[in-house]
């Protein structure tokens, strides 16, 4: 196997592969990159059996072929060259000449035979959205993924399609984060749940592009198609929240708050809260004022910011991490907020449409 091409484009490529290879595996080749050099292109595979990331080269390979290389090595190798072009030669003895200018490495490849086969999709269903969209929806609502294994269909997003709309949710137990856009599809319906992982690279995929994002289901598996490049992942299996069961149907107090005078205000009462020292900060809604409050150990901290409407007077406690999350994933200016009592979740939605709704669950005060 042989081929050359500039070292931004392999390093591109090598990059890519690499955030899904395994850190330390018992399987040594999982810990490298598939090289495969065809007729027209050149792959380059990271695979850790749940994700897998596969880039291609658009490059005539002077000799087909096929190796696996340690990905660290090779990443480091491939940064630290001259910005010229690069070229790899690897013979049928695993020995691997990789020379860029006068900078020339030999090292010792692995057999592709022991790599794993990447999944490769069925085409049973498919849809594409804009990546910019796509990016959007799973920033969005990335935060709420839960971290606890205990439930495994909640550490990663559902992307749920019906009625012509694409809602991404995320639940961990005490919020809910969901995400909805209009699509173009020729499926009518279909729900999956993607591993956070794997969500978390295709965000950073989309925001790379401004093509569009071509999502294929499977039976197992979920493929994103972006680009130069492929993700794909195993899907989560299990029973997600009804998450529209979880609403509540009538919320009979809302305000409008500016969000980064209130993300401020959270921010500044959270200066006296750390891991060790967890205590709720505690809002209270009047007319036309939000009051937050908060008393640690290592003291008290007050403020206070103007709201649009009355908030009947509802005192109500949250955790600062989670109310603070929900509010920086807004992207507009301004936000609608819906209460019903000190005991029920609160609401944040966009003031003019349904594009996104964030919920998250009270925690109970003290007197």
């Amino acid at each position: 196997m042989k081929f050359s091409c500039e070292k931004a484009i392999l390093l591109n490529a090598v990059n890519a592969a690499a955030r899904a290879v395994s850190k330390s595996s018992s399987i040594v080749t999982l810990e490298g990159i598939l090289i495969e050099a065809s007729s027209d292109s050149v792959l380059l595979t990271g695979y850790n059996l749940t994700t897998g990331v596969r880039a291609i080269i658009n490059t005539i390979p002077e000799k087909t072929g096929s190796i696996v290389i340690n990905a660290r090595l090779l990443g480091d190798i491939v940064r630290k060259s001259p910005d010229d072009l690069i070229t790899l030669d690897a013979d049928e003895n695993l020995t691997v000449n990789i020379t860029c200018g006068m900078s020339k490495f030999t090292i010792m490849g692995l057999s592709p035979g022991d790599y794993p086969e990447l999944p490769t999709p069925e085409n049973e269903k498919s849809l594409t959205i804009p990546a910019n969209t796509l990016k959007s929806m799973i920033s969005m609502t990335i935060y709420a993924v839960s971290d606890n294994e205990n439930k495994p269909v909640h550490t990663g997003s559902l992307f749920d399609v019906k009625d012509g709309f694409l809602n991404v949710v995320s639940v961990d137990g005490y919020r809910m984060a969901i995400r909805r856009e209009k699509i173009v599809s020729t499926v009518d319906k279909m729900s999956f749940v993607v591993p956070g992982p794997a969500l978390r690279e295709v965000e950073r995929l989309c925001g790379e592009t401004e093509e569009t994002v071509n999502i294929i289901l499977g039976r197992r598996h979920i493929t994103f198609e972006i680009g130069d490049v492929t993700v794909v992942s195993r899907l989560l299996e299990g029973d997600f929240i009804n998450y529209e069961a979880s609403i509540p149907k009538e919320m009979p107090v809302t305000v409008v708050a500016e969000t980064k005078k209130l993300q401020d205000a959270v921010e500044r009462v959270s200066l006296i809260i750390s891991e060790r020292l967890k205590n709720p900060i505690r809002c209270h809604f009047e007319d036309s004022v939000l009051r937050l409050t908060c008393i640690t150990p290592l003291g008290r901290a007050n403020d206070e910011i103007g709201i649009d409407g009355d908030g009947g007077n509802i005192e109500i406690g949250f955790n600062n991490r989670y109310l603070s999350d929900a509010i920086r994933a807004v992207p507009d200016e301004k936000i609608k907020i819906s209460l019903i009592n000190a005991i029920s979740p609160c609401i944040i939605q966009p003031i003019e449409d349904d594009s996104y709704l964030f919920m998250v669950l009270p925690v109970r005060l003290k007197a």
